[in-house]
């Protein structure tokens, strides 16, 4: 039973996940950072506020405190952006730049020049219409 334990975290996935939720973890801790210290400070200098806290309504003497609201929205969208310009478009990048010299593979089926499915490249004959194929069809 312990054997079978063993072979399950030491499987690439399961470790991988863990790191993944460790380094996850750190790095929501240095997202929230820039989003506090830095892009809201910037927000303020622009806008004025950057606590929407104050905002609310009232109607029938029922209060709406909609500023909490509005600032979970405004942090949200500045984490979703900080995420996306400082992490996903970089790691795109440097995917593409690692992927840049690889060739497509070679095809492995054709065509058949009859009933069009998919057979083998070699085939000479298609295994679904029987006709003959001549060449190699793209």
């Amino acid at each position: 039973m312990l054997s079978g334990f063993k072979k399950f975290i030491l499987r690439g996935n399961v470790v991988d996940m863990a790191v993944g939720v460790v380094i996850g973890a750190a790095f929501g801790g240095v997202v929230t950072a820039l989003t506090k210290d830095l892009l809201t400070p910037f927000i303020a200098a622009v806008v004025g506020k950057p606590d929407f806290s104050y905002l609310g309504f009232t109607i029938h003497g029922t209060p709406f405190p909609v500023g909490d609201f509005v600032n979970a929205g405004v942090s949200f969208l500045l984490v979703a952006a900080a995420i996306y310009f400082f992490v996903v478009t970089p790691v795109n990048a440097l995917v593409a730049r690692m992927n840049r010299g690889e060739a497509p593979p070679d095809p492995t089926t054709k065509k058949c020049q009859e009933c069009l499915s998919e057979i083998p490249i070699d085939a000479r004959r298609c295994a679904h219409c029987t006709q003959p194929q001549m060449g190699r069809a793209a």
